[in-house]
């Protein structure tokens, strides 16, 4: 889905954002998108362009340095985590993990990790970077 971009948001990664778009389905809580694609000052060498939440207070977006996709706790939070190097992969891996839900019911342990290396063996195939240390990833997949 299409995104409108503020004023502050670089042409390149809003022309991108126009593009490519954003995922619009929902994972839970970890990924609903926003309705608008703002600059966060102060995260990375030059600001976060962010595009969606995850749970309460966190945010998904492009380091505007970098072009990959990460995610802060917090919109207070100086130091983003590795989700995917670019918009288009991170589109791939969030449809991955919608088509995959839901991953278990309650009492279904084994069912929930089976699901978890599967969809964790799909990630990797679309984004060998998705499993980097301190990313959302591992951390998603283990919860």
């Amino acid at each position: 889905m299409r995104i409108d971009c503020a004023a502050d948001v670089s042409d390149e990664i809003a022309s991108d954002l126009r593009r490519t778009g954003i995922p619009t389905g929902l994972i839970g809580y970890e990924y609903q998108r926003l309705r608008e694609a703002a600059l966060l000052d102060g995260i990375g060498e030059s600001g976060l362009v962010v595009f969606g939440t995850s749970g309460l207070f966190g945010r998904f977006g492009i380091d505007a340095a970098a072009r990959r996709v990460v995610h802060i706790p917090t919109s207070e939070c100086a130091k983003a985590n590795h989700v995917n190097r670019d918009l288009r992969v991170f589109h791939e891996c969030v449809a991955a993990a919608i088509a995959r839900f839901p991953f278990y019911e309650a009492g279904e342990e084994e069912r929930f990790q089976a699901a978890a290396d599967e969809l964790r063996e799909r990630v990797t195939t679309l984004d060998d970077t998705a499993l980097a240390h301190n990313g959302l990833v591992p951390l998603f997949l283990s919860a």
